[in-house]
């Protein structure tokens, strides 16, 4: 261990992990697991809780777990993370990052033996994460299905659901698994653009390396509108509230703000609020699906958000999304 790098259990060392995590992301996962929650019939409070702490800490966990694979683009992107810093060490944070991913699948496991196939398929989707973010064709999609399965595994915390049986919620729960996915897929398009100076240097091939900052851009489009619309099927046939429609519209306006200024820029350094607004709008997307479903959940989803707005303001660097 270079003697740099703080001890494993000391505050140093649990700060840098916290910054690695990128803990305003956490309500991603959070977000995208209580869409899977928001569908079960009757669900049991403990049983809810007990699955929605582990979704909420998957992200990141994964996060902090693909970061050590990439401190090469890093360096030039992002030089305040710990890693890069060298005050963490790389077999440090890939094994608890590790030993964290393997809790929260045991926890759902524990909840619907199911769910841990799914868990350890996203965990080695994690694994693989890089290889696929130096493809301009693999990063974004590679990245959205291990997301998309958190509602699935969110949704199979009911333990008489059937997978093999996609229309048994109707078209409502395909709607919402595909809105996290081409929401987040987005997300992943959007934050290349900051990094595109490094990710050329660097070897990484990502879309907007390869096709251009307009091309790009119309990418980070169709992924946002798909999202908006599977969404807006979700509140369709659910049942849309005023709050629903509320969060729902929030997001809406956020997102296209988002893909006007990414059009209107040729700056990297100009990208983070775009980014922020396209993160805020899959977040409430998310929230408004859940609040379709379960209004009664409401007071929470407020709480839930007005936290993230907190945490996302908190982050150590602005420019960073």
């Amino acid at each position: 261990m270079p003697s740099s790098a703080h001890p494993v259990w000391t505050p140093g060392f649990i700060r840098a992990y916290v910054v690695t995590m990128r803990p305003y992301l956490l309500f991603v996962s959070g977000a995208a697991g209580l869409v899977g929650l928001s569908f079960i019939p009757d669900p049991a409070t403990g049983r809810v809780v007990l699955a929605f702490v582990p979704l909420f800490l998957s992200y990141g966990l994964g996060q902090a777990l693909t970061d050590c694979f990439q401190t090469d683009t890093d360096s030039v992107s992002a030089p305040y993370r710990p890693l890069v810093r060298g005050i963490v060490t790389r077999r440090q944070i890939l094994t608890v990052s590790l030993v964290g991913l393997t809790a929260v699948v045991l926890v759902l496991a524990y909840l619907n033996p199911v769910i841990l196939v799914l868990g350890f398929a996203a965990v080695a989707g994690l694994l693989t994460y890089t290889y696929f973010k130096r493809t301009w064709w693999g990063g974004p999609p590679w990245n959205s299905w291990i997301v998309a399965i958190l509602p699935i595994m969110g949704r199979l915390v009911d333990r008489q659901y059937r997978l093999a049986i996609p229309g048994e919620d109707g078209p409502a729960f395909t709607f919402a698994v595909l809105s996290v996915f081409f929401g987040y897929m987005n997300f992943v398009v959007m934050g290349y653009f900051k990094d595109i100076s490094a990710d050329r240097e660097t070897g990484y091939r990502t879309f907007p390396v390869v096709f251009g900052w307009r091309p790009a851009a119309v990418y980070g489009d169709v992924t946002a509108a798909t999202a908006a619309a599977f969404a807006g099927l979700v509140l369709a046939f659910v049942g849309a509230n005023p709050w629903s429609l509320v969060m729902y519209v929030a997001g809406l306006v956020l997102h296209v703000r988002a893909q006007i200024a990414m059009h209107h820029t040729r700056n990297e350094s100009e990208t983070g609020g775009p980014i922020a607004s396209g993160v805020r709008a899959l977040v409430l997307y998310c929230l408004a699906m859940v609040a379709a479903g379960r209004q009664e959940w409401t007071p929470f989803l407020v709480v839930f958000y007005v936290l993230f707005e907190l945490v996302l303001k908190m982050r150590p660097e602005r420019g960073q999304v």
